[in-house]
């Protein structure tokens, strides 16, 4: 389910994106950019916030998603709309800029949501987490006579 709601999140900001930056740089069609933006989006929480973002931490997966989001906005800008070459580079740069900045924030919510859950179930369910491994000393209660038994033999 944390999954689900994370991917809601980031394809409601890459389709956001990308409606707002390619229907100014060309006239593109809704379900064109429907399709990017449920491939974009797969691919960039795959790779980036699975893969990346657990190993490398928010910054290089932010520049990593830059350069993943640019070159494939492009292709599928290539793909789907007979623009400009020139039109279609300078858009697939700006959405890449613009989702890579609102990354940054988007990595932030799956470090505390998603992915520290998930360490914290794994750590779990392995018996790694040190909270689980209780130890119980045993001792033997003495009695107050022998106590004092043994004092007095000293």
């Amino acid at each position: 389910m944390r999954h689900v709601m994370a991917l809601g999140i980031k394809l409601t900001l890459t389709a956001t994106v990308l409606f707002s930056i390619l229907t100014i740089f060309s006239t593109a069609l809704f379900s064109e950019i429907t399709f990017i933006s449920l491939v974009i989006t797969l691919a960039a929480y795959v790779i980036g916030d699975l893969f990346i973002l657990p190993r490398f931490g928010n910054f290089i997966a932010a520049i990593a998603d830059f350069v993943m989001l640019a070159p494939g906005i492009w292709l599928f800008s290539q793909f789907f709309m007979e623009e400009a070459p020139a039109n279609l580079i300078l858009a697939s740069l700006f959405a890449a800029t613009f989702l890579a900045l609102s990354e940054v924030l988007f990595h932030a919510y799956m470090e505390n949501r998603v992915l520290k859950r998930q360490e914290d179930e794994v750590r779990y369910f392995n018996n790694d987490i040190t909270l689980n491994r209780l130890q119980t000393e045993f001792a033997e209660e003495e009695d107050i006579h022998d106590v004092k038994k043994h004092e007095q033999s000293k």
